[in-house]
């Protein structure tokens, strides 16, 4: 008997996402923020609410492949949590490609409805968060002015040249934490060096706690101007977190 022929098939999908903030004409800033593996929307936005603010709307999408998250075995019910996740490695290019494709169609949305005045986009994501942020950096059409990778780095998947490309208009800013165990420090100088190489404007802010989204770091970045200056050293600057 042969091998079963594979197949793929594009089909349409009901997406989900939440908003903070936002709600008039005087919408300054738009802030995209990419949970984690295993985490889910709903609950990765109350992170953001010390950014919640009348001028500045703080989107946060929910990847599309969701799964029970509790090991019990058997049946799951209402008390199991569910979470989600951006991608695995089956298939991996038609998962990038699909995600990719769907922020471009919630940044179209939510520019339709946003106000003229908005000068500042940015997008933050949070360990496969952060992979999937620079991916669709690079190879969609966010429009970002900032690019927030926090607790993890750039997908290694991306080529110097399409980074150059990319990230050619784009302040990158690391968030590490001090504690957090799932650290690459090897990684972490690769990439610092790479960027330098490359002449892509980069910063790193270390907060002294673990794998989370800590308050004092987003409220920095919140505080920071939107051009920084051209292409710092990598810097740490410390910020206190929960």
């Amino acid at each position: 008997m042969g091998l079963a022929a594979r197949h793929h098939l594009r089909v349409a999908r009901t997406a989900r996402y939440y908003t903070l903030g936002g709600g008039g004409e005087g919408v300054e800033e738009a802030w995209f923020a990419l949970h984690g593996y295993r985490q889910a929307a709903r609950r990765f936005a109350r992170r953001f609410e010390v950014l919640d603010a009348p001028e500045r709307i703080i989107v946060v999408p929910e990847a599309l492949s969701r799964f029970y998250v509790d090991p019990s075995p058997g049946r799951h019910g209402p008390e199991h949590r569910v979470g989600a996740s951006w991608m695995t490695r089956e298939d991996r290019d038609n998962e990038i490609a699909d995600y990719v494709a769907y922020l471009d169609a919630l940044a179209r949305e939510m520019a339709a409805t946003a106000a003229p005045a908005v000068r500042r986009r940015v997008v933050l994501g949070f360990s496969q968060g952060a992979h999937t942020a620079s991916r669709w950096v690079v190879l969609g059409r966010p429009n970002a002015h900032e690019l927030v990778l926090w607790g993890a780095g750039l997908a290694t998947d991306l080529s110097p040249d399409a980074l150059a490309t990319g990230l050619e208009a784009v302040q990158v800013t690391f968030v590490r934490g001090a504690a957090d165990k799932f650290r690459d420090r090897r990684e972490e100088r690769a990439q610092d060096a790479l960027l330098e190489e490359l002449g892509v404007p980069f910063r790193v802010l270390i907060h002294p706690g673990g794998h989370e989204i800590a308050p004092e770091p987003l409220l920095e970045i919140a505080r920071a101007e939107t051009r920084p200056a051209p292409h710092p050293p990598a810097t740490s600057s410390p910020a206190s977190g929960t």
